[in-house]
């Protein structure tokens, strides 16, 4: 049972949060349509979709593995 849990989280992971990252982008985007692009909302819904993609997305591959 722990490990279909585990399965089971780690799948919701991989599908949610992607999701919600282009969510977040595409709301600022219209946020930005609206208000303008110097609009602090914009630029923090930007912010936190750039931070989940970073912890949460694809890893970007390195040429070298010491960077």
């Amino acid at each position: 049972m722990l490990i279909w849990s585990f399965i089971r989280r780690a799948v919701l992971t991989a599908v949610l949060v992607p999701l919600g990252v282009a969510g977040a982008r595409k709301l600022s985007d219209r946020v930005e349509r609206r208000r303008g692009p110097n609009n602090r909302v914009s630029r923090l819904l930007r912010q936190g979709a750039d931070t989940a993609q970073a912890l949460f997305g694809r890893k970007k591959k390195r040429r070298f593995g010491f960077r």
